[in-house]
């Protein structure tokens, strides 16, 4: 139950107060506005400091300037009535994607799968339809199509859990950075290691970036590490034990998002935008260097 603004909660033991939302958690941060103790998990990131749940709501807090500044999230973005707009839109956009591919069939896609260079074995040559000879759009394409109904649906529920507190935590813009740069990473890796002719195709890339920021997410509100880290183990198990999986995508996606999880995250406030997307322009430029050098040797 919040308390009147102002108000202390000291701990008998050593003076640290305790969360006002949370008794049983002592902290030593308190609200900018209302000042009030608050533990990591009531922390809502501000230009300067952090908020409580109950100022960033009602906007101006209670009995603070209206013009006081505007709320953030932890990492920086802005806070958003629904909070998991894009998570659902991109689970929207995956679905529909592979109902156009059951309707339609194996030639849509294979004209948007991740393929290097399609070689036919009995004449020798390549053809004209990876990504060696220009297509450079199967790179992005192949994260959002699927090939079986047990492939979407455990994509689509790992989106859903994980993808809704990262976008919450992050912000629209940098939670749709997040996914779309870990997808390409985990894509340009699986293009520069697996043959030529090998196609690809699954959201696994972009949803191991945002598991790899998950688990900075986890440390930095300092939850227990344990069940996540397991998780990831058992993920990472299926990943080089189930045959027909390109490991390639998952190792490269959740390289890209524990590197962009943590500077989004941990990045300071003074250029904080300019440092989180800095880091994702950098992370294409090695998508892009990765995916000249392959189609060098390829061509």
């Amino acid at each position: 139950m919040d308390q009147a603004p102002g108000s202390r909660q000291d701990d008998a033991h050593n003076g640290l107060p305790v969360c006002y939302r949370h008794p049983d958690r002592e902290t030593g941060i308190r609200c900018t506005r209302c000042e009030r103790p608050i533990c990591p998990e009531c922390m809502v990131s501000a230009s300067v400091g952090f908020q409580c749940p109950a100022c960033v709501r009602d906007g101006s807090g209670t009995g603070h300037a209206p013009d006081a500044s505007q709320p953030r999230t932890l990492a920086g973005g802005t806070i958003a009535a629904d909070p998991h707009l894009v998570t659902k839109i991109l689970v929207g956009l995956n679905l529909a994607l592979f109902v156009v591919q059951q309707a339609v069939g194996d030639s849509f896609t294979e004209r948007f799968e991740l393929i290097g260079r399609a070689v036919m074995p009995d004449l020798g040559f390549g053809v004209l339809q990876g990504v060696a000879e220009g297509q450079w759009y199967r790179l992005l394409t192949s994260m959002f199509l699927h090939l079986t109904y047990i492939h979407i649906l455990f994509n689509m529920l790992s989106l859903w859990w994980i993808g809704g507190p990262l976008e919450q935590a992050l912000g629209r813009a940098r939670y749709l950075a997040l996914y779309l740069v870990s997808g390409l990473a985990g894509s340009a890796l699986t293009y520069l290691i697996t043959e030529p002719n090998a196609a690809s195709l699954g959201a696994s890339g972009a949803i191991y970036g945002l598991f790899g920021a998950f688990v900075v997410l986890v440390r930095r509100q300092r939850y227990d590490m344990r069940p996540v880290l397991a998780l990831l183990a058992i993920n990472l198990l299926f990943t080089f034990r189930w045959a027909g999986i390109a490991w390639q995508a998952h190792i490269g996606g959740l390289a890209a998002g524990l590197v962009i999880g943590a500077v989004m995250i941990y990045a300071p406030r003074e250029r904080r935008a300019l440092i989180q997307y800095g880091t994702c322009a950098l992370v294409l430029v090695a998508v892009l260097v990765i995916t000249l050098l392959r189609t060098a040797q390829l061509t």
